[in-house]
């Protein structure tokens, strides 16, 4: 099939395999300035969504609401940098004075950082990016997305059901977009026993910013007393 002979392309992991070995100092660059510069962004919360949401698009502003919320009750935001879902969260906060940090993936098209971020972070791989994304995340905000928002959910929820991270909240943002999803995370995994009802109690489904910054809040207000 045409799509799998594009052997004009060069791509990341190609490069790894045929590059020195001195490559993994440019990884572990990466990671000591994610967490050099992510060090005290603590509360912070990280919002996934489609870069290909448009400025008129209702779960824009349905973003911006939740970055500027966010920002008001002091937590910064953190997003993938980029456009669409991305930069209405990182707007909101802007604008209503909040800590706003794109951690931006350089891609050959689609992302280049919005503007609205105030402490930017490139990176060139996306595994690196991932963990900064989990690493200093409180809670994970997900509006409906593509195939990177799904990547990013279903790893953030291995991570809790696998004890790699503690059991944040996930939030699904739009119970219209979501639903068909969790039907059928219940309809098989479920019943098929791939996956526990206590694994299905990670995720959250809601329609409004309060009710995220409700669900964010009693989180953090429990952790903070446990600790």
């Amino acid at each position: 099939m045409d799509q799998y002979n594009n052997n004009d392309m060069q791509y990341l992991i190609d490069d790894i395999k045929v590059g020195d070995t001195w490559r993994i100092f440019k990884i572990l660059a990466e990671f000591v300035e994610g967490f050099e510069k992510l060090a005290k962004v603590d509360p912070a919360v990280t919002v996934f969504g489609s870069a290909r949401v448009k400025e008129d698009d209702p779960y824009y502003k349905l973003a911006m609401d939740i970055g500027r919320m966010l920002a008001e009750e002091g937590i910064t935001v953190l997003t993938g940098g980029g456009p669409g879902i991305m930069e209405a969260a990182n707007r909101g906060a802007f604008e209503a004075g909040g800590q706003s940090v794109g951690l931006n993936i350089e891609l050959p098209f689609e992302q280049e950082p919005n503007r609205y971020v105030k402490k930017s972070i490139s990176f060139d791989y996306f595994f690196v990016r991932k963990v900064m994304l989990v690493k200093y995340a409180n809670a994970f905000i997900i509006l409906p997305g593509g195939f990177g928002t799904m990547d990013e959910l279903f790893e953030a929820i291995t991570l809790i059901q696998t004890g790699k991270i503690i059991p944040f909240p996930t939030i699904l943002v739009g119970t219209d977009y979501w639903c068909g999803l969790v039907d059928w995370v219940k309809a098989r995994m479920l019943e098929s026993g791939y996956v526990s009802e206590t694994d299905m109690n990670f995720l959250r489904v809601v329609d409004t910013a309060e009710e995220v910054i409700s669900i964010i809040k009693e989180f953090l207000e429990t952790s903070r007393v446990k600790k």
